[in-house]
């Protein structure tokens, strides 16, 4: 039983299951900015306010399991993405208490405050994240076994690309959330929004690809690519993910653009989900099976055999029923927000 690589997926879900589930609640609180008014603000955040914190546990998994199973990843990983890192958990512990409090607030100025805090600790947060991805894929400095680079390391041109690309992503991920559970001027209003951020995302998504190639010849090579010829069978191996990934974009396209008569509003979210799993899955394809590109692979940075599988018991037991609360409670409050009763309203 190779433990190391069952460990990477693991985390890899729950990661993935983060960037889906919070990318669609910091998209809506970057939307909030852009709201006509406090009744619709409070329409767009009720959509969310059942869901949004339990959403966060993927997180806390993700970075949880990079320590316990991966722990010399972790110890180089994290010395090079503290400022991000810290700035990022800032970011959402804010929005957290801005959350609340926007309802609390009983002036003008303090409501406008927490507003806009919950707006800007989304969009900072997404930025962060999208930091700290863009510093993963073009690699750190290791030296000995430990981060030897520097602080900012991770704020080059190419992770400015990757954090601007993450927040439109998650605006794309939060309007088709809005066209699924709104009706009226709201949704007409997350369709507009949606619209704009397709083609961002669209153009973000080849712009990144493009990027990633050339950070480093061994993701080049991965994809049957070099500066002499094209090798067709590692590239058609690979092709089916940019391939889904055209298909379900034309799909999305036509869903937001074009308003197809009796088209279910949950298919926009479906096809962009997809897109979001199309490009996690080319990624995991050029860096795999680096866990600190570009320099050590899951096996070297894993904890000791008995150490996994006892972990692993654990976490047989315990994602299952995450897994499962999360799908209840989305479940529970499937359906359309009431515009007349969105809560705290």
């Amino acid at each position: 039983m190779d433990l190391p690589l069952i460990w990477a997926l693991l985390i890899a879900t729950a990661v993935m299951l983060y960037v889906i589930l919070d990318g669609s609640d910091l998209g809506i609180g970057i939307l909030t900015a852009f709201a006509k008014s406090d009744h619709e603000r409070n329409l767009m955040t009720a959509t969310i306010e059942p869901v949004w914190d339990g959403n966060e546990t993927w997180l806390i998994l993700g970075g949880g399991g990079l320590f316990a199973a991966f722990p010399l990843a972790y110890a180089i990983l994290m010395p090079a993405f503290y400022i991000p890192v810290l700035i990022m958990l800032a970011a959402l512990i804010f929005r957290g208490v801005a959350f609340e409090f926007r309802h609390k607030a009983v002036r003008k100025p303090t409501r406008i405050f927490w507003n806009g805090a919950f707006s800007y600790g989304s969009l900072t947060a997404a930025l962060a994240q999208g930091f700290i991805l863009g510093g993963f894929i073009q690699g750190v400095e290791v030296e000995g076994r430990a981060f030897a680079g520097g602080s900012f390391d991770w704020l080059t041109p190419f992770s400015v690309l990757v954090a601007i690309s993450v927040a439109g992503g998650y605006v794309l991920l939060g309007s088709c959330w809005l066209v699924l559970k709104t009706e009226g001027d709201t949704q007409k209003g997350a369709r507009k929004w949606a619209r704009r951020a397709t083609i961002f995302v669209l153009v973000a998504m080849a712009a990144v690809s493009l990027a990633t190639l050339s950070i480093d010849a061994r993701v080049t090579e991965r994809w049957g690519l070099n500066m002499q010829a094209l090798e067709f069978g590692k590239f058609l191996t690979l092709a089916p993910i940019p391939f889904i990934s055209v298909i379900l974009a034309f799909f999305l396209w036509r869903d937001i653009w074009i308003r197809i008569e009796n088209a279910p509003d949950w298919r926009p979210m479906v096809f962009t989900i997809g897109l979001f799993l199309t490009g996690y899955l080319g990624l995991a394809f050029s860096l795999f099976p680096n866990l600190v590109p570009f320099d050590l692979d899951i096996w070297q940075t894993a904890a000791r055999d008995n150490a996994l599988m006892l972990m692993l018991v654990g976490a047989v037991i315990m994602l299952p029923v995450i897994l499962g609360y999360t799908i209840y409670v989305y479940s529970l409050f499937w359906g359309k927000v009431d515009p007349e009763e969105s809560y705290h309203d």
